[in-house]
């Protein structure tokens, strides 16, 4: 059988990682890269028995890629600390493990959390890349939504794992306004434009995008919000976007004179 190493990046995650450590303990290696956490997250890793270490957070893509490179294993599994292997999938994942798997990397299906409810499990998932061999693999380096990345064959799993990041529409609202921001210097470093057409073309079609064609009207009034937000995201990144080149476009000029020089516009990397 292949061994497979799991690894997490936690911060302040105690909440969410006795489930999520739960769902891999039955892996040869659980490795936590830990951001100094101030809560009980590396007393709960040290439970799992798993190998820890700290340094300062580096963003999300480097801080997962530090933590890939920290593995003994051939094969890696990364969750992040709010996610849970469901045991329909980690069954799947040893019987793969225990013959020799046909491609270099596996996505499998993610099941989210709605606020106060899971989505309907007839809903379309998202499909991620989690499971992949260590030596064909890499983590991107986005701002954002760092994932995996593999040179070789990619498969897809059957059995879900579990997202339980959406506790409530305040924390969902928190996280798209970081997600948006932080997204800001990404498109502006490769030249996207501000078009304000974006603003008005884009949520609607994220909003049907959602709703529709994901099914997630299947999920009650829960699906309705979701949806919502997801365009009210959409909206956000374009927004934000037109903004950052006003303010590096006019600063201050367009306010009353001596008003407050408190306007922000990132500097894009070269």
């Amino acid at each position: 059988m292949e061994k497979l190493s799991a690894f997490v990046t936690t911060f302040n995650n105690e909440k969410t990682l006795p489930c999520c450590l739960e769902s891999v303990k039955w892996a040869d290696e659980i490795v936590v890269l830990d951001s100094h956490s101030t809560d009980s997250t590396l007393s709960i890793a040290k439970s799992f028995g798993a190998q820890i270490f700290q340094h300062a957070f580096l963003g999300y893509g480097p801080q997962k890629q530090s933590a890939l490179e920290k593995i003994s294993h051939d094969w890696a599994l990364l969750l992040d600390a709010d996610e849970a292997l469901s045991p329909a999938l980690q069954i799947e994942i040893q019987k793969l493990l225990s013959n020799r798997p046909r491609h270099v990397g596996y996505e499998m299906p993610r099941h989210e959390q709605l606020f106060w409810r899971m989505g309907n499990p007839h809903a379309r998932f998202n499909f991620y890349l989690r499971l992949f061999k260590k030596e064909a693999g890499h983590v991107s380096l986005h701002a954002v939504h760092a994932a995996p990345k593999v040179k070789g064959s990619v498969g897809r799993l059957r059995h879900t794992f579990y997202h339980f990041g959406e506790t409530s529409i305040h924390a969902k609202e928190d996280r798209i306004n970081a997600y948006s921001s932080g997204l800001v210097e990404e498109k502006a470093a490769k030249g996207q434009k501000a078009a304000l057409l974006m603003c008005m073309i884009y949520p609607p079609w994220a909003f049907f995008q959602s709703y529709i064609m994901k099914r997630n009207f299947l999920s009650g009034s829960a699906g309705f919000i979701g949806s919502i937000i997801n365009a009210h995201y959409a909206f956000l990144k374009y927004a934000k976007l037109h903004e950052w080149y006003k303010v590096r476009k006019y600063g201050t000029s367009m306010l009353p004179p001596g008003a407050p020089d408190n306007l922000k516009a990132p500097t894009v990397p070269k």
